[in-house]
């Protein structure tokens, strides 16, 4: 597949294990197998529950694909790739086979996979508003993103036609998938850009719900829509039948200053998000899943969580719109940094989110984004509904 920047070779990519990144940030990817009214599904209210260990298989098919909510207990490792189609590429049946593909891999029985078990192997695809468009202007996701304050961007960084989202508890595991992937679609698209990604440890936050510790020593993706109801309402497209049961990702590349950001003092780190840096506790109180009380101040009248922390800024209801689904991943090449990864089910939710982050939010002196792109995640598909048939035809 010819490529728009420099990357090792598809038998070079293949050679190593995947596993060059650092220590994770957020929960990783999964899969939601429940649905309202079906047997395993949660109530309203209550955590979705999982539809298979860490280590166990998730299957490919259902109403929404796998990679994005369960199991709760996420793949340690991702590789996600940016690509963009030939001017002369039907996507319909590219998609169509690369939905095939992912179910041959997902099951294990595709010989590409050297023998390698699949274990939780989740291959997630999403759609750029390029093409989003070409199906219908007024679509979901057929909006680019804007561009925002601390973006150093190369063109071939922005934007794209295709992801290809890959996550694995087995390092190994995921440059074998992607070669895969990449073999079946051949030529017929070109890479924009690519990142890999690790999680580390996840730590408890609340019953039967964990998260990891990002690169700047805090825990994150506490706040997000984690019940059946509140991924209803803020997370999966409930329309048109098109894109029904899909969903809208924003990826974004940052580096992180990690040497300026050591150099505060504990309490001025905690400032900066506006959480206890050892629990993940607001610094209003309470417990680590509890919201900020943005209103408490002390006695000499100074707000407990100061005026530009980060859980203040990004506050879901100071801002005025529904909770994003964080899967972030951290990241030590070309530069140590985040794989900033959202789900949700209105672009604006992120927008609005970072716009008001623009104007004051501690934390984003500490971080230059470096790729940027969002794309609308496809539905699930089976046997008889093909990836991407829903859309494409």
């Amino acid at each position: 597949m010819p490529r728009a920047d420099r990357h090792p070779s598809r038998r070079a990519f293949l050679d190593v294990t995947g596993a060059t990144v650092a220590a994770g940030l957020i929960a990783g990817c999964s899969w939601d197998s429940a649905e309202p009214g079906r047997p395993g599904s949660a109530e309203p209210g209550r955590p979705a529950p999982s539809a298979a260990t860490a280590e166990g298989p998730v299957p490919a098919t259902g109403r929404h694909q796998a990679g994005i909510t369960l199991p709760q207990s996420a793949q340690r490792n991702l590789l996600a790739v940016v690509a963009d189609l030939g001017t002369a590429v039907a996507p319909g049946p590219l998609l169509a086979e690369l939905g095939e593909t992912i179910r041959t891999l997902t099951a294990g029985s595709d010989p590409r996979l050297l023998g390698l078990s699949p274990g939780d192997l989740t291959v997630t695809v999403g759609v750029g508003p390029r093409l989003v468009r070409t199906a219908g202007a007024s679509l979901p996701g057929a909006d680019d993103l804007p561009r925002f304050s601390r973006e150093r961007i190369a063109s071939r960084a922005r934007g794209g036609d295709l992801l290809i989202q890959i996550c694995a508890g087995d390092a190994l595991l995921v440059p074998v998938v992607a070669a895969a992937l990449l073999d079946q679609v051949g030529d017929r698209v070109r890479e924009r850009w690519r990142q890999s990604g690790r999680r580390g440890t996840n730590v408890p936050v609340a019953e039967g719900r964990t998260a990891p510790r990002n690169l700047l020593g805090f825990i994150d993706g506490i706040v997000g829509p984690h019940t059946t109801a509140e991924q209803e309402r803020d997370l999966w497209l409930a329309g048109p039948p098109a894109v029904a049961g899909g969903t809208l990702a924003v990826l974004r590349r940052m580096e992180l200053d990690l040497t300026r950001f050591a150099a505060l003092s504990v309490a001025e780190q905690e400032a900066v998000f506006g959480r206890r840096r050892s629990s993940g506790v607001p610094l209003s109180g309470g417990t680590v899943a509890s919201g900020p009380e943005l209103g408490a101040k002390t006695p000499d009248g100074r707000y407990l969580v100061p005026v530009d922390a980060h859980v203040r800024r990004a506050n879901p209801t100071v801002v005025g719109v529904g909770h994003m689904l964080r899967r972030s991943y951290s990241t030590d090449e070309p530069a140590p940094g985040l794989l900033f990864i959202s789900f949700q089910n209105d672009l604006r939710t992120f927008t609005a989110t970072l716009t008001r982050m623009d104007t004051s939010d501690a934390l984003l002196p500490f971080t230059t984004t470096t790729a940027s792109a969002t794309f609308l995640i496809l539905p699930g598909f089976d046997r008889q509904h093909p990836l991407g048939s829903t859309l494409f035809g």
